[in-house]
């Protein structure tokens, strides 16, 4: 499909890899300011093929062009008769999430995988709500766009949508309704990090009140269940009464409200194949061996299904940069969590927070043996912010100060330790040394986690102050941004690719 001739529309020359053939309808994406556009070519006795899409209508002989935009409406209609544009459950191969804030970084996310090789399943919609709220997002805008992006790349193996970060029903029910198929649940406001320091009287009260019924159980068979009997690979978890009491009250609330969420979205799903994670990471303290093991037990007791499992990993996992600890430390307790997951699954180990922690990337692989999911997030915004630091240096030295002057209000949902005061003053730096700012760890932490107040800001006028110009910039240097993706990813995505 080349150089289609659009009647009133401008020759449109589509990209090669997305061409598709659907229906006995051939679909391909061309890419126009502010976007792509969908091109249809189909013979003219076909033309109710087209029926379900919107965009102008052209004949040309024996055969018909339609073209449109690549909008909500017609995401949905190609879904429906191009299976390979919808995601799907990826099961327990090994799997990596691949966030984008923007809506423009998926092909760049396929060339990475494309160019680490096979074996890597990959997520390409992954979004939290939190995320969608300070981006101003919709679920639906989220999975479509990477579809697009899945389309213009020529992607054709299955993949996966992540609604991350779930908490509550409603949540559930916006993602499923918009197509998402794997829902990580979010426990962690009902997780009680007190309990790993409550003395003997505080641990039994807290112990009394756990929600029993909730958790279809009582205290003596709850004891009968664990004390004396579980144990993992020898004393790696073995539980005596106040091991078992830590872990329930730390755990017991949470566990009760995933059981809860996982049941609404059985209910809910309508036949469509979903997928579950639970994520305990964005704790205080970490996930011990006997917390684990109390926490995948008795949701296995509760009828709850899921394919992978974010822990509380010790050290620190701080956005946008590398490990913090002790790294001797981290694979002696990745070590053992990978073991409870073979043991008591089996189900995936996912890494969460997992973007640039180059340095426990080979322990995480080596441990799990494929049993894996990599979770990244804002790294692919980091990336844009790259990009534009040598295409539009001007617009990124404004929102490098404003980051700066955001900072120490935004970090306060973020486990952060960057200080405005260590940072490169953006004023004093050459252009040539501008990207510079992506390597330097207070400067990369700064703009991570202001991406919301920099994608929301206005001008004085009400009108949005960069997000227009921040993706007008990627789209004008489109080649560009996913040059630096494909460069970025290969780096996570090489050390758990099985030779």
């Amino acid at each position: 499909m080349v150089r289609p001739l659009l009647g009133a529309s401008a020759d449109l020359i589509v990209l090669p890899r997305s061409r598709l053939v659907a229906d006995g309808v051939e679909w391909a994406l061309a890419r126009v300011a502010g976007g792509y556009q969908l091109v249809g070519l189909a013979p003219r006795d076909l033309e109710r093929r087209f029926d379900a899409f919107a965009g102008e209508r052209v004949v040309d002989g024996d055969r018909l062009h339609v073209v449109g935009p690549a909008d909500a409406g017609n995401a949905a209609a190609l879904r429906r008769v191009a299976p390979a544009l919808v995601p799907r459950p990826l099961g327990l191969r090994t799997s990596a999430g691949f966030g984008d804030r923007l809506g423009l970084a998926t092909p760049g996310h396929v060339r990475a995988l494309r160019r680490a090789g096979e074996g890597i399943a990959p997520i390409f919609a992954q979004q939290s709500i939190r995320e969608m709220t300070r981006t101003r997002r919709s679920p639906q805008q989220v999975l479509d766009e990477a579809m697009w992006g899945v389309m213009a790349e020529g992607w054709r193996e299955p993949w996966g949508a992540d609604a991350d970060h779930l908490k509550s029903p409603a949540d559930v029910d916006v993602c499923l309704a918009a197509g998402f198929t794997f829902f990580t649940i979010d426990p962690g406001e009902h997780v009680d990090d007190r309990a790993e320091s409550l003395p003997a009287p505080a641990l039994r009260q807290a112990w009394d009140a756990l929600p029993w019924s909730d958790l279809a159980d009582s205290p003596a068979d709850l004891r009968r269940r664990f004390l004396g009997q579980r144990v993992v690979h020898d004393e790696l978890a073995r539980f005596d009464e106040e091991t078992l009491a830590r872990a329930a009250v730390k755990y017991g609330r949470a566990v009760a409200h995933v059981a809860r969420l996982f049941r609404h979205l059985r209910a809910a799903r309508s036949g469509s194949q979903v997928e579950l994670e639970i994520s305990v990471d964005e704790t205080a303290t970490p996930t011990r061996p006997a917390d684990h093991v109390y926490v995948a037990c008795e949701l296995r007791r509760l009828g709850v299904e899921w394919v992978s499992l974010a822990p509380r990993f010790v050290g620190r996992f701080e956005k946008g940069v590398d490990y913090i600890g002790d790294l001797a430390a981290f694979d002696a307790d990745v070590l053992v969590h990978a073991a409870i997951a073979r043991e008591f699954g089996p189900y995936k180990l996912s890494l969460h927070s997992g973007s640039d922690k180059f340095s426990i990337y080979p322990a995480v692989a080596r441990s799990t043996r494929g049993l894996v999911h990599l979770k990244t997030a804002g790294t692919s915004y980091l990336e844009a912010l790259r990009t534009i630091a040598t295409t539009a240096t001007p617009l990124f030295r404004e929102i490098y100060a404003f980051a700066c002057e955001r900072y120490d209000t935004d970090r306060a949902t973020y486990h952060v330790s960057a200080e405005v005061s260590r940072a490169p003053r953006v004023a004093g730096l050459a252009p040539a040394d501008l990207p510079g700012l992506l390597d330097d760890f207070d400067a990369r932490e700064i703009l991570h986690v202001t991406f919301g107040s920099v994608l929301t800001a206005t001008t004085q006028e009400g009108g949005a102050r960069f997000a227009p110009r921040l993706r007008q910039a990627l789209e004008d240097d489109a080649e560009a941004y996913a040059a630096n993706l494909e460069s970025h990813f290969s780096r996570h995505l090489a050390p758990f690719v099985v030779p």
